[in-house]
This record gives C-alpha cells, sequence and structure tokens, in this order.
C-alpha cells in the first residue's frame, strides 16, 4: 500500500512541475492574449494559430461550462435515483427500451419536415451516463471527478489553455501534437501560463488517432479541431469519450462538404453533398451523420445540442452514449434529399421506418420513392444526396442555458458579440425542420421581384403552417409547408406582380402555367417578426476586420500569393525570403533555354 502511495504523490507532483523546455529568447516572440491565456508566437509561421478561431474557442468554452454544470446534475439525480430505489439488473434494458422511444417519424407530404415523437427526458438521459469516478476507481458512486478533457491537436495550446484558465470545475486538460516544433511551442505556453496552467495542462507528442484509441472511455469532453477534414479522427475519437460525455468537432473542408468535389466528400464522409442554398447546413448534416456512423460501429451513438456554421467551418456539439437498443433509431435520423435541377425544390427519403405493434417494435426500410421520376412542379430530373442526419441538430434547452450563460459573463467572452447573435438565431430556428429555402432563389426561378421576407413568412403562416429563420444564412427559411404550397404562394405573388414572357419549357413558366391551388394571405401575421427581429437584436455581425478567414498551415513559407489570405502589408512585413526566390521562378519562364544535358 506505502508504495502504491508513493508512486500515486510521485505522479501528482509531476503534474504540478513546471513543463521542462528548452531555452528562448523572448525577443523572437510575440505575446499573443485572448481570454485569460497568454501565448508566445513566434515571429515566423511554426505553429499554426489562427485568430479568427476566437469565434470557435468561445463557443466551445461556453458548451463546456453548461456541459459541466449539466453533468453534474445529472450526476445528483442519479445518486439521489439509486440511493432511493438501489440499483436493479434490470436498469439497464429498461433504459434502452426509454431510448429507443426516441424515434423520428417523416412526414413525406412536405419538403422534409419530421416530428420527434418522443424526447429522452433529463433522467432517462442522465441514468444512461457511466462516470469515471465509479467505473474505473470503484470507489462508489457519491463521488464525481472533474472532467478530463482532450484536445487532440492542440498546436500552440491556446485552447487547452484557455479551457483550464476560464472553466470552473474542469479537471485535466491533455493536450496532443504530433509535431515537435508544436509540443515545444505548447510547453513554454503552459509555462508562460503558470501555475494553474501547469497543473492541470500536460503536452504529449503523440499521434491522436493511436492516443484515444489506447485512453478508451477515458474522457468526459473530447475536441477535434484539425486542418481540414477531422474524418480520419472521428473512429477513434469515439470511442475514447465517456458514456454521457460531450465531443466536439470541428470540420474546415467546406469546399468538399458543400459540394465543390462530391466524389472527395463521399470517400472522407461517407456521403454526397448537393449544391443548393442549403449547402451549409447540409455540411453541418453530414458530419453528423458521419460521426453517428462510426459511433454506430461499437453500439454507440450521439444525441447533437448544439451544432453552428460560422465564418469558414462547421463545428458541432454531440453527446456520446452506448446502447444497442437506441443505436438501432439510426435509419430514423437519416434521410437522402432529392434536388430539383430546375426549380430547387428539394424532398427527403427517410433510410427507415418502425412499426409499432402493441409493445413491440418493428424497424423497417422506409417507403420510396418520395418523388416521382421528373418533378411535380417544373418537369425537371432530380439529383440526389446524402444521406445526411435529418433529426433535429439543435437541443433547444442547450441553446437557451447556453444563450443564458454567456450573457451573464459576457467580459470574459471575447466574441462575446458574435457567438451570442448566433446563438440568438439558433434559438430561433425550427428544430425539427432539415433544410432551408431561399426566397431569392424561388423569385429568380419565376423571374419575378421578391415580396419582403415579412411579406413571405405570413403567406405561409396564414396559411397554417410554421416559418423561421435560420442561422446559416441571413436570408434562409426554413419552414414545414410543402413545395406545392410554397410554389402556391409565389403563383398568387406572381398574380399581382406580373412578369415578362419567358421560353415555355424553362422551370418558371411550368410552374406558372399551374393555377394555385391556395389562395394566399400576404396580411401581415403576429408572428412574422421573431423575437430577436421585433427588438432589433443583432442576428448576423459582419466581420471585425479584413482578411478574416482561414490561415496559412504552420510551417508553410508566407509567399505574396498569400496576399488575399493575411493582407498584402502581412505578407511584406513577414518574410522577404519569397522575393528572392520568385524573381527566379520568372526568370525561367521568361529564359527558356534548353538545357545542354
Amino acid at each position: 500500500m506505502g508504495s502504491t502511495d508513493e508512486k500515486a504523490r510521485e505522479e501528482e507532483n509531476k503534474k504540478m512541475e513546471a513543463p521542462k523546455v528548452a531555452p528562448f529568447d523572448l525577443n523572437d516572440f510575440t505575446i499573443i492574449k485572448e481570454g485569460e491565456a497568454e501565448i508566445l508566437m513566434h515571429a515566423k509561421n511554426e505553429v499554426f494559430f489562427n485568430k479568427t478561431q476566437v469565434n470557435n474557442r468561445d463557443m466551445s468554452i461556453a458548451v463546456l461550462r453548461t456541459f459541466i454544470s449539466k453533468y453534474k446534475l445529472e450526476h445528483e439525480a442519479l445518486s439521489s435515483k439509486r440511493l432511493k430505489t438501489g440499483p436493479k439488473a434490470s436498469d439497464v434494458s429498461t433504459i434502452e427500451v426509454e431510448a429507443t422511444m426516441d424515434s423520428i417519424t417523416h412526414n413525406e407530404n412536405s419538403n422534409g419536415d419530421c416530428h420527434v415523437s418522443k424526447e429522452i427526458s433529463q433522467d432517462e438521459t442522465s441514468s444512461i451516463v457511466e462516470y469515471q469516478s465509479s467505473n474505473q476507481e470503484g470507489k462508489g458512486q457519491g463521488e464525481l471527478k472533474p472532467p478530463r478533457v482532450l484536445e487532440a491537436l492542440s498546436a500552440s495550446g491556446l485552447r487547452a489553455l484557455r479551457y483550464a484558465r476560464e472553466v470552473d470545475g474542469i479537471g485535466q486538460v491533455v493536450a496532443l501534437d504530433n509535431d515537435n516544433v508544436s509540443v515545444e511551442a505548447c510547453k513554454r505556453n503552459i509555462k508562460f501560463n503558470g501555475s494553474v496552467a501547469c497543473s492541470k495542462v500536460e503536452s504529449h507528442l503523440a499521434d491522436a488517432r493511436v492516443y484515444m484509441l489506447t485512453h478508451s472511455k477515458e474522457f468526459e469532453v473530447v475536441d477535434l479541431d484539425p486542418y481540414g477534414s477531422p474524418s480520419v479522427f472521428l473512429d477513434s475519437a469515439v470511442q475514447s469519450v465517456v458514456d454521457g460525455g460531450m465531443l466536439m468537432c470541428t470540420a474546415t473542408d467546406m469546399a468538399v462538404l458543400c459540394g465543390g468535389n462530391g466524389e472527395v466528400c463521399y470517400s472522407k464522409y461517407g456521403s454526397y453533398p448537393l449544391r443548393g442554398k442549403y449547402c451549409h447546413e447540409m455540411a453541418l448534416r453530414i458530419l453528423l451523420a458521419c460521426i453517428e456512423s462510426h459511433a454506430n460501429r461499437y453500439k454507440r451513438y450521439i444525441v447533437p445540442v448544439l451544432s453552428v456554421q460560422m465564418d469558414f467551418y462547421v463545428r458541432v456539439f454531440v453527446r456520446v452514449y452506448s446502447s444497442a437498443g437506441a443505436m438501432k433509431n439510426t435509419p430514423l435520423k437519416l434521410s437522402y434529399v432529392y434536388q430539383c435541377i430546375g426549380c430547387d425544390s428539394f424532398h427527403l427519403q427517410p433510410i427507415g421506418r418502425t412499426v409499432s405493434k402493441n409493445t413491440s417494435v418493428r424497424y423497417l426500410p422506409g417507403f420510396g420513392p418520395v418523388v416521382p421520376q421528373e418533378c411535380s412542379d417544373c418537369g425537371k430530373k432530380y439529383n440526389m444526396g446524402g444521406p445526411m442526419w435529418s433529426a433535429p441538430i439543435h437541443d433547444q434547452e442547450w441553446v437557451t442555458s447556453i444563450l443564458e450563460d454567456v450573457k451573464s459573463m459576457k467580459d470574459r467572452y471575447p466574441a462575446y458579440e458574435r457567438i451570442s447573435a448566433v446563438l440568438t438565431t439558433i434559438s430561433e430556428e425550427l428544430p425539427d425542420v432539415p433544410l432551408f429555402l431561399s426566397l431569392h432563389n424561388l423569385c429568380a426561378t419565376l423571374k419575378c421581384t421578391s415580396p419582403s421576407a415579412v411579406m413571405f413568412r405570413s403567406a405561409v403562416i396564414n396559411a397554417g403552417y410554421r416559418i423561421s429563420g435560420t442561422h446559416v444564412n441571413p436570408l434562409g427559411l426554413k419552414t414545414d409547408a410543402p413545395m406545392d404550397v410554397i410554389w402556391d404562394i409565389m403563383r398568387c405573388w406572381v398574380k399581382n406582380h406580373p412578369v415578362k414572357a419567358q421560353p415555355p419549357d424553362q422551370a418558371g413558366s411550368v410552374i406558372l402555367a399551374k393555377e394555385p391551388i391556395l389562395q394566399a394571405n400576404f396580411a401581415r401575421a403576429v408572428a412574422s417578426l421573431s423575437k430577436a427581429q421585433a427588438k432589433k437584436v443583432a442576428r448576423f455581425l459582419p466581420n471585425p476586420e479584413r482578411h478574416w478567414g482561414p490561415k496559412l498551415r504552420a510551417g508553410r513559407q508566407i509567399t505574396s500569393k498569400h496576399a488575399s489570405l493575411l493582407g498584402p502589408e502581412v505578407v511584406n512585413g513577414l518574410n522577404n525570403h519569397e522575393e528572392v526566390e520568385e524573381p527566379s521562378k520568372r526568370k525561367k519562364t521568361e529564359d527558356p533555354t534548353p538545357n545542354s544535358s
């Protein structure tokens, strides 16, 4: 026993010690402060740091704070429940049956709306959670250890340092990187941030995939923020999270996810993207479907709490649970998308469905096809994309809690204005309607003038349907109205605002040739403006400065071609190497003298 205690004390002392770093000259570095953390950045582009990701880091801290508070409440609820009833052998099977009821049924007559038949309650969710304190240490169920966080791709370590210094109740933060220079920089920054950082943050040189595989179900929070696609890390990441833990994942390869390279997207994410106006939301849903696919291989499933498209990337926050029963619901949460090439109408094809008889539930393939060979509105063909996640991508209770937390401590968020605007817009989205329409796109198809957003929203509401905005696009509109209702509203609009005659084979001409069945009412509806719009709360903010976007990968030489990313003054000031190299390249093209050899 004595030797074991000594070893434990030695390990604690090692953690408390400042990490050993090579000597360095402070004059070669710039001090960058963000939140309560400070990092040392070398003048050269040695370690990746992106100022733009302050929005990402602030949002992650806000979600992490809410997660820790909810995690404690779930643990307390589970402890009190066990004290009252005592552990039962039938608990696990009951949980699985209850989780199975969290199924998503789709209304095939609409343009992809789906309805949640039953949601898992807080108590049911909390009963699924496993806790490291009881499972691994065997110290009983009363003790809840501070959540451990794994930052799988740390680079400078700024994110890990902000977690450690700004999030109350957080445990150990493990920062990984497979680049020696980045690990050295991270250790230097840990030491630079004082005793709190030294006691909580540890940096390791390791391949994140191998580390996560060898540390199965050890972390309450796993953060993936790679430069590009996270797809290669997902399989090991879903195994490294404890039951009920949080996986936070970023994807910056938006050209791939939004349909620029459909075949590449399929190879990385197992889904084919479509280039509709809703492509950024589809990118979110493709990423969620991919994470769910990896989780299912290990009898696990995900529950999204927040999914955000911001700046040049998508970011999802999902909780990971283990349940063979609940995993069967995955086909109910996935759909293919049919998008008309003529009028951009879209329809969802659910992959699976359920049939209930008495107490038994049968899982069957989805009915199809949901569309004919040719579009019923304009007569053109359909493109097919997916599969994608078609269940809700946010938990509105979580969104409300996160937004309240952000507003209560606005001084602690450097990007407060931006993240509060995004969260406000998300809080008003229709949670059960996948994808969205673009009013400008509808008018472009018909070659007509556009009604105001308020008039169009009023017409949809007066027809008996719901409609909201979306955080992805200021001009996007989510609605559960089917496409034939939408086109009837537009036909009524065109009757009052005639358009010039178009060739008869055009999609708009075919649509307008039909008489509307529904007579639209454009009288202003009470709910046509959201609460945020009515109060004139900012929901979409401009970039804070020029050249606000993705930066260069670490180690790349900065040349004049990067002026659009960094700005010409930065390029000219940072490096002069390219001015020596580029003339020699030009000389080769100007003087194409053949080599004598």
